[in-house]
């Protein structure tokens, strides 16, 4: 079953991540590169632009790089 997808801002993308896993090794201009603590494979780019809402394309590429499907992500939010 497809899970509808959330609107979520930068910040609580961190946020999300950070749960599941990842920390933040580096940032550059406005964006922030994390890898997660166990598979260092697993990379993940969040664009960091205040309280605005992510648009749904990003959102969903940033929820396939780390790796998750979107009712993972819905929890972790």
């Amino acid at each position: 079953m497809n899970q509808k997808l959330p609107t979520a801002n930068a910040p609580q993308v961190l946020r999300a991540l950070d749960r599941a896993g990842f920390d933040v090794v580096r940032i550059s201009g406005s964006h922030h590169l994390l890898v997660h603590r166990i598979d260092p494979t697993r990379r993940v780019t969040v664009p960091f632009h205040g309280s605005k809402d992510l648009a749904r394309g990003l959102l969903r590429a940033i929820i396939r790089q780390a790796g998750l499907s979107v009712a993972e992500f819905s929890q972790l939010l």
